[in-house]
């Protein structure tokens, strides 16, 4: 299957999606930056009491003279501490508020993406996205974005106190510029497509570590570990080799800004010493020019630095934003079918153009009758249920179902935590009354309540252990919790052994009772027990009709039926 990696946003709409996410906090977005301001106008002062000491000195004026700008000099550290450190928790808790705005956003959207589409660009996209990009975007937010504020903030004023000392003072600063100018520009412009490259790079290297460590038992039969160790290593030599080509792009540009630092305070110092030898400004005057250019040092590097995590976190957030920027996906149009049945007509679907798994199917099942679908492996049932189900949109034909359509899969997951909010999923208002009930239906109530906290017990990830049989069971109880119209069930049963197998047959069937139900059979014992029986074959129905009649026709299902007895003598038959 072709790659076809999720959407990323373009700068415009990462821009836009960024301001509506923001717009609601505009308030606290005003007074945090407001504060950033004051803080740094008042700091702003050190220089000209520092300067204002420098001539007292220089006057030979008594040492008392110097008590009250030292003591100013104590003030304005404490009010700018202050005022810094309540802007700052503004700006921080306005990043955190948005970024917690995206970080939901990205999940719905996520939820929401037609599986189809998650499976074309592979899992280690979208794990990429939800993991590697998300942190980075977080850090940004954490540290970058306060720092970036306040470096701008600290620049564009200290450049305006540059100018009240002396307008020549500013003019000589501002012939580092054009180097700090062009240096950004030049890195901006390397830095953007590489990032970019590098974000995609290590998506595509999660992706072929999942495929190999996935895929593990199915490399060591097959003996290609080398094959699958190359793939591996040629993905990381991609992925490292971008990265040092960032360390090597970066290194060139600290070394630029080196040289912007020492052209513009040259200027500074000559311009203090010309203005101070024609009685233009005072020594302390000159001083607290030279202060402001230095103290620039910190705000300027900083602010250019941080454009390495700017263009990283802005290459993440274009790939976040592509998914949570994404129109959802509507539901398919559906048609009530008083009373829950199921009609399709002339179905097809294919994963790839020109490639179709499903041509022309029609189905019609009626309200309450439960109907097996038979075929050999890639005969198409499992695509056919997913459409009914929708999860998948067919590529023809249309599919028409009840509102309240449910699947459950033999790919069952196990959420992290109590057991009782584990079935709430289906039914968030259920009592534990109704979850025993639940779990009583597909016989698994004594199970349940015999683990070391009943349904207080933690399972999933960290949690109690359930076996396949019990992950079944578990799905199934929220199946009846749920209480769906239309029960699509793709090999449910397919996890357990045969006295699991038994156990979950009879789970299937109490679960779907009076539901209508399309039903994967993975043992034939299933289509038996089933209303009626669907036969597949390369896509298509090839045979219909009771599990009697089938047999007694000699057709396909009658042969699938003869070799699956005359396995299981003992057993099923």
């Amino acid at each position: 299957m072709t790659r076809e990696l999720l959407p990323t946003a373009t700068p415009a709409r990462t821009r836009a999606a960024v301001l509506r996410i923001v717009r609601p906090h505009r308030r606290t977005a005003v007074a945090g930056f407001g504060l950033l301001i004051v803080a740094t106008s008042v700091g702003l002062l050190i220089q000209p009491l520092l300067g204002h000491i420098v001539d007292l000195v220089a006057g030979r004026e008594r040492a008392a003279a110097l008590a009250v700008p030292a003591a100013l000099l104590v003030l304005v550290g404490l009010v700018q501490g202050a005022l810094t450190a309540w802007g700052l928790t503004l700006v921080a808790r306005l990043g955190e508020t948005a970024l917690a705005d995206l970080r939901e956003r990205f999940v719905e959207r996520a939820l929401a993406l037609p599986l189809d589409r998650v499976e074309r660009a592979g899992s280690g996209d979208l794990t990429a996205r939800v993991t590697g990009d998300v942190a980075r975007v977080a850090e940004a937010v954490r540290s970058a974005l306060p720092a970036l504020a306040q470096s701008l903030l600290s620049i564009i004023l200290t450049l305006a106190a540059l100018a009240l000392l002396d307008w020549r003072f500013l003019v000589a600063a501002l012939l580092a510029v054009p180097v700090q100018a062009h240096t950004a520009r030049w890195y901006v412009r390397n830095a953007v497509p590489l990032y970019a490259a590098q974000r995609v790079a290590t998506g595509e290297q999660q992706q072929q570590l999942l495929d190999t460590i996935a895929g593990a038992s199915t490399v060591r039969a097959f003996r290609t570990e080398p094959e699958h160790l190359e793939r591996v290593a040629g993905r990381s030599r991609a992925a490292v080799e971008l990265t040092m080509r960032g360390v090597r792009l970066m290194l060139r540009f600290y070394s630029r800004l080196h040289v912007a630092e020492y052209v513009g305070l040259a200027a500074v110092l000559a311009a203090g010493v010309l203005l101070v030898r024609d009685g233009s400004a005072t020594i302390g005057t000159a001083t607290a020019a030279a202060l402001y250019f230095h103290n620039l040092f910190g705000p300027i590097n900083t602010a250019l630095a941080l454009l390495d995590d700017a263009q990283a976190a802005t290459a993440s957030l274009a790939r976040v934003v592509g998914v949570a920027d994404a129109a959802p996906a509507g539901p398919a149009p559906v048609r009530d079918q008083n009373g829950g049945g199921v009609s399709v007509r002339g179905l097809a679907h294919a994963y790839e153009p020109g490639e179709a798994v499903l041509h022309g199917v029609d189905l019609d099942i009626r309200p309450g009758e439960r109907v097996a679908l038979v075929g050999a492996s890639g005969a198409g049932k499992t695509t056919l249920a997913k459409l009914v189900a929708g999860v998948h949109e067919p590529t023809a034909g249309t599919v028409e179902t009840p509102p309240g359509v449910a699947m459950v899969t033999q790919e069952v997951h196990v959420f992290a935590g109590p057991l009782a909010d584990d079935l709430r999923l289906a039914r968030p208002d259920a009592t534990d009354d109704e979850l025993r009930a639940a779990l009583a239906t597909v016989d698994a109530l004594a199970w349940a309540e015999a683990l070391p906290d009943g349904l207080a017990t933690v399972v999933g990830a960290g949690g109690h252990r359930l076996t396949g049989a019990q992950r079944q069971q578990l799905a199934l109880a929220r199946l009846v919790l749920a209480d769906p119209a239309v029960a699509v069930l793709d090999e449910a049963t397919a996890e357990a052994g045969s006295v699991g197998a038994r156990v979950l047959e009879r789970a299937v069937e109490r679960a779907v009772d009076g539901r209508t139900a399309l039903i994967v059979a993975h043992r034939l014992t299933q289509a038996a027990t089933a209303d009626s029986v669907v036969v597949m074959e390369d896509g298509r129905v090839v045979e219909r009709g009771s599990h009697e009649d089938l047999r007694a026709a000699g057709g396909r299902y009658a042969a699938h039926w003869s070799a699956w007895t005359d396995h299981r003598p003992h057993e099923d038959a």
